[in-house]
Order: structure tokens, then sequence, then C-alpha cells
């Protein structure tokens, strides 16, 4: 392991308690918090979407959200470990057979809709509000 790699590694240990990421995958709906400024005015903004695809490069991670928005697609790509989010919810688990989801652009309606993992987003939302808690605790504390 080189240099490189070894500095990775440690800022991604910092940063990953810090930033509280739930577990997701792809097929997930996801809600991402981002902090947008407007000038001197800092608020937040929620883009709920589903998950299509991650890429796992340590810092370097990052997850494609897509939305349908006015009767159009949309799609953004948000670093993992970016200072813009603020944080990350699961709305909802889907169950899929595929790490990347891109066949999802070329349908509409019904063929793109994904089937809903009940037992896993009820665990989902079960660790989401325990972690919650433990923040919440942590910035109590500090």
């Amino acid at each position: 392991m080189n240099i490189i790699e070894q500095l990775e590694k440690e800022q991604v240990a910092k940063l990953t308690p810090e930033h509280g990421i739930p577990e997701f995958s792809p097929g997930d709906t996801v809600r991402v918090h981002v902090k947008v400024v407007e000038g001197n005015r800092e608020r937040t903004q929620a883009y709920e979407g589903m998950c299509i695809a991650r890429k796992n490069a340590g810092i370097n991670s990052s997850f494609t959200v897509r939305k349908i928005s006015f009767g159009e697609g949309v799609e953004r790509v948000f670093p993992l470990y970016s200072p813009a989010l603020e944080r990350i919810e699961v709305v909802r688990r889907g169950k899929v057979r595929r790490a990347k989801l891109y066949y999802l652009r070329d349908r509409r309606g019904r063929s793109a809709r994904i089937v809903e993992d009940t037992q896993a987003t009820i665990k989902a939302k079960a660790h989401e509000r325990q972690v919650d808690q433990d923040l919440r605790a942590k910035k109590t504390e500090g």
C-alpha cells in the first residue's frame, strides 16, 4: 500500500462517522439533503430519487440518483464524502439483481418500477433512527 492510499484510508475513516452515511445500494430510494449556497445565504435542498449506481473508490466514492422531474428524467452524481452533503436518508429498499441500473433510463412508467424489499426497509429505518440518536448524543456531548 502506497502513501496516497494510506492517507485516503485515514480520511475515509475520519469522515465516515462524521457524515453518518447509511448503508444503501442501487435500487434503493434515497433522499439526499444538500447544502446550497445562494449569495450569502445557505439552505438545505432535498433531492429524492432512486440510486442507480454506486462507485466505491475510497475518498472518491460517489453514487448516482435518478428521479423524474416534470416528466423529464434527471440524474445527479453525488460524491459520498462531500462536505456539501448534509445527510442521506433511505426512504425504501429495492430488490434488484444488478449493481448498475442504467437500463432504467430507457424505461417509463410501470416497467421502470423496482419491487420493494419490505423487510430490508424496516431494518434500514430502525438503523437510521439509531444513527440519528447516536449523532444527536455526540453533538450534545461535544
